[in-house]
């Protein structure tokens, strides 16, 4: 996250990586929801002695130095108080106090927690005091998000428990003669290949000595590997894997794979090699010799099993929905339960490994498949960026199912979906000559006719002007953020107008009745 610059004050808007509050009568309570919210998310910057005027921009109210000063020390005296608030994150050179023109502003720069010390929670009660970020408002945890966050906080990843009622003998001894089979391949010369099953098997991670009983058991990341989905979900009971292939749009599906039908073992290395295959159908092949043997492995094929191992590694398997695999004509979409470990920012620059399923990433590596390095995912970007396709987008989605999704596109002139559900998540601090766009499109003109959603939104808001865009998501059935894109589009449209700023402001509606439905 770039650094605040007081010069630029009046340049700022509200979103999810900054926060004003005018701060006249003293330090305000919902500074630590916006707190924790910041910290469990991406980080920002809270400002004080600062208001939102009626069209959204920033303005100092005036604040003296002394009033400056007592806010931060004020914030500090409360912030160390662990009653109030379970983590100190700031240091001292991230809260300033600052002169801008018309009074002094207080900085409060608040890190993203690390994974260990998530969740962030206030007021000693971690189920109301949990908040995350979405937009430009801070929003009280469910259960299933704290959840989440507590099964992270350890050192070992998660995949790395023993199952003390289960035995290697529960495997499906289909999938381990397969996975020993690309073993010995790729590892010749190794020792391992000589083991009976159940060394090998410790050898990989894949089963362990307990410590209650002093016998060879599974772990959870062997289970997942070489399990069969009815002792997987047992564990895990929203465990799912679901591979959607939609060529045709007449048709549903043209091809699906996913665990629980009984037709295949439904554990992840089956599916990952089941799936592999129909994605690199979609890839388009150039003709290559190597001597006289042709050359059918291109580095898009290598970027889209990186980008398959990475959904795999890093699920959250304990998490709803499942792992979730798209093909449609012009685009590849992975998703995974759970948030980014690392972040956006670093999952993106690449040099952190910090998976969620450690065994199973090292079982993948020992048969190449999946980078232990992190360079993964920048491998997958460099891969899009040669072949000259639009740039992979990553998005997390938070709230009742964390979901992380990564979109390939497979046309250079393809754009992604208006329907498909677009997250704020990764916004920047917007500056003077930023465009303010949750998905950094340019807004569609005033001839583009409007979707059958757009126009219940316009017929919503015509009601009820001061909805919230969290009123308007329930009107339409769709997330908050898709209805902040749809906003966008109906603004540029010139059907919609807010008047005045986010929180006093309200909707106008215009001309609507002169635009089709699509």
């Amino acid at each position: 996250m770039e650094l605040f610059d007081i010069a630029k004050l009046a340049s700022y808007r509200e979103n999810n990586r900054i926060e004003a509050k005018s701060a006249k009568g003293g330090l305000p309570h919902s500074i630590w929801e916006t707190y924790s919210a910041f910290a469990n998310t991406y980080g920002g910057v809270i400002l004080l002695g600062v208001k939102e005027r009626e069209d959204g921009t920033f303005a100092p109210i005036g604040l003296t130095p002394t009033e400056a000063e007592h806010l931060r020390q004020d914030f500090w005296n409360t912030v160390s108080n662990r009653s109030k608030v379970s983590a100190v994150l700031p240091i001292e050179s991230e809260v300033e106090v600052l002169e801008a023109d018309g009074g002094m502003v207080v900085a409060i720069h608040v890190p993203r927690a690390p994974r260990e010390e998530r969740p962030v929670y206030i007021n000693g009660d971690l189920f109301a005091g949990t908040y995350r970020r979405r937009g430009e408002g801070d929003y009280r945890c469910t259960r299933q998000e704290i959840s989440a966050m507590l099964r992270d906080q350890g050192f070992e990843t998660m995949d790395s428990k023993v199952l003390d009622d289960l035995t290697v003998a529960d495997f499906n001894m289909d999938t381990v003669r397969a996975y020993r089979n690309r073993f010995r391949t790729v590892r010749q010369g190794s020792s391992w290949t000589d083991l009976d099953d159940e060394r090998f098997l410790r050898a990989i991670g894949a089963a362990a000595v307990s410590r209650e009983d002093g016998r060879l058991h599974p772990t959870f990341g062997g289970l997942l590997m070489f399990g069969n989905d009815y002792d997987i979900v047992r564990e895990c009971p929203q465990f799912f894997l679901d591979y959607q292939e939609t060529l045709d749009p007449a048709i549903r599906w043209t091809d699906r794979v996913h665990s629980g039908d009984g037709m295949w073992s439904g554990n992840l290395f089956d599916f990952f090699f089941r799936v592999n295959r129909k994605l690199a159908e979609s890839l388009k092949t150039p003709f290559k010799l190597d001597g006289i043997f042709r050359v059918d492995d291109t580095p898009m094929h290598k970027a889209v099993r990186e980008a398959l191992a990475n959904c795999l590694f890093n699920a959250d398997y304990h998490g709803v929905r499942g792992v979730v695999v798209r093909r449609t004509p012009d685009k590849l979409v992975f998703e995974n339960p759970g948030d980014i470990r690392t972040g956006i920012e670093q999952m993106r620059l690449g040099g952190v490994s910090d998976p969620r399923n450690g065994l199973v990433m090292k079982m993948f590596s020992l048969i190449d498949v999946g980078e232990r390095a992190g360079t993964g995912v920048p491998d997958v970007f460099a891969t899009w960026a040669n072949a000259g396709l639009p740039e992979p987008r990553i998005e997390e989605n938070f709230g009742e199912a964390d979901r992380t999704i990564l979109t390939l596109m497979l046309e250079a002139d393809a754009k992604p979906d208006n329907n498909e559900q677009i997250t704020d998540d990764y916004e920047q601090i917007n500056s003077s000559n930023e465009q303010i766009s949750d998905n950094n499109e340019q807004l569609n003109g005033s001839n583009e006719r409007i979707t059958e959603r757009q126009r219940v939104i316009l017929h919503f808001v015509e009601k009820s002007p001061s909805a919230t865009y969290d009123d308007m998501a329930r009107a339409a059935g769709v997330s908050s953020a898709t209805v902040r894109r749809d906003a966008e589009i109906l603004i540029g449209c010139g059907l919609l107008k807010r008047v005045g700023s986010r929180k006093a402001g309200h909707w106008e509606v215009r001309g609507e009745k002169n635009h089709d439905i699509r």
